[in-house]
């Protein structure tokens, strides 16, 4: 158990590493701006080329990460974390120089992530992958939160140019850390087999990666959008603020408890996902009604099972992902990097067209939606499995004892 809470607080750190860079920008982003000399329309540019990148290099990578293994994949995004870090500390200049640096730091957000989720299939033991992806996943808020501690500590004395000097500085941290990591052994070293990979089916990896774009979309719109129609409804900016912040902790409680469960059951976690991403877009209709009660507890639920299905959602997509799981993962990290980026931009020009009650009710439509694709997916899984049993031994469709049904040997 000790190696494997290691490997978890190391996927942990990856991730947060991987997402930091972002943050970073948002949290910088009136001196970045002043001092670079362009305005929000092309900062929103810089920040769509951070995502663009990550879900490029998230669905070509993943492929590449399954058969070069997690020490050189670990090298790859400790690289690419250094070049940007420093790139943007040294050499952004102006708008098309800090859009550069921030495609090659999406490039490396994508390297973190893939590494982290090979890494943690292939080392940590099965029956405790879903809580170590749901406290992998619990690492997004926490950039968010080192982002913004930056602000009033390096940037105030500093300069924000000191924030990306310390990135750089970390990824040479990652880089070490890999050079330095044992080779592979039996269990951490890819699959050798004449065939090839044991792939999982893409049309059902694609159909997935439209699920959590969509889920995506609408839970970071509600994320990013939440606090200012608290203060529509009549909350304070300070209790809007105090709301925001119990659901957060609410929203880690979620996926901590969520990734507890589905280790002690076996698969029929997409179902799951499903009923969560539901259970939001009725959230999310519940806080569309103008008032300050059904407002408050809707969000709350919002946050605590309406958004934490991005670590069960990871865990049921690489558990099936058969010996390639860095390039299924790839796919779940793509559709998140693109909804991520698309759907505040896309509320918010909604909002401005229709007005919130009506912006939140379309978010409502897309949560559900995504419910829906992610049990096609889930039917196209199970097609896939009785047609073309995986090498490995497969338990799945619930159970807590023994798992409902057993793929056959190939």
């Amino acid at each position: 158990m000790s190696s494997a809470v290691w490997k978890v607080l190391g996927a942990s750190l990856l991730t947060t590493v991987g997402s930091l860079p972002v943050f970073l920008l948002a949290t910088q982003s009136v001196p970045l701006r002043r001092e670079l000399g362009f305005g929000e329309q092309r900062f929103g540019i810089a920040v769509a080329a951070f995502f663009t990148a990550a879900s490029l290099v998230a669905i070509v990578g993943g492929g590449v990460a399954d058969r070069v293994g997690p020490r050189v994949s670990t090298m790859v995004a400790g690289v690419l974390s250094t070049l940007g870090g420093v790139g943007v500390a040294l050499l952004a200049h102006g708008w098309l120089s800090l859009v550069v640096c921030m495609v090659v730091l999406g490039s490396a957000n994508a390297a973190h992530q893939l590494t982290a989720n090979l890494a943690m299939s292939r080392s940590i033991p099965a029956h405790r992958r879903g809580i170590g992806f749901g406290v992998k996943q619990s690492a997004v808020p926490v950039a968010i939160v080192l982002a913004g501690l930056a602000v009033p500590t390096m940037t105030s004395s500093l300069g924000w140019r000191s924030t990306f000097w310390v990135l750089g500085g970390v990824g040479a941290i990652v880089l070490l850390a890999g050079l330095l990591a044992p080779g592979p052994t039996r269990s951490t070293a890819r699959p050798v087999r004449r065939a090839g990979l044991d792939a999982p089916p893409v049309g059902a990896l694609l159909v997935v990666t439209a699920a959590i774009a969509l889920g995506s979309a609408a839970a970071n719109s509600m994320g990013s959008f939440i606090a200012s129609w608290g203060f529509e409804v009549g909350l304070t900016p300070s209790q809007a603020g105090g709301l925001m912040a119990a659901g957060s902790a609410l929203n880690v409680i979620g996926r901590l408890l969520t990734g507890a469960l589905a280790d002690r059951r076996h698969g029929r976690n997409l179902p799951v996902v499903a009923a969560q991403m539901a259970i939001g877009g009725v959230a999310l209709l519940a806080v569309s009604l103008p008032g300050v009660a059904s407002y408050v507890l809707a969000s709350l639920v919002a946050f605590a099972i309406g958004w934490s299905w991005p670590g069960l959602f990871l865990f049921a997509v690489v558990r099936v992902g058969r010996e390639a799981p860095a390039k299924a993962s790839g796919y779940v990290q793509a559709g998140a990097f693109f909804g991520g980026a698309t759907g505040p931009l896309l509320f918010g020009m909604a909002v401005d067209a229709f007005g919130y009650e009506t912006s939140w009710r379309i978010a409502a439509l897309v949560f559900f939606l995504a419910a829906t694709l992610v049990l096609l997916s889930r039917r196209m899984f199970l097609t896939d499995l009785a047609a073309r049993p995986p090498r490995v031994q497969l338990g799945y469709g619930g159970g807590r004892g023994r798992p409902r049904w057993t793929t056959e040997g190939p």
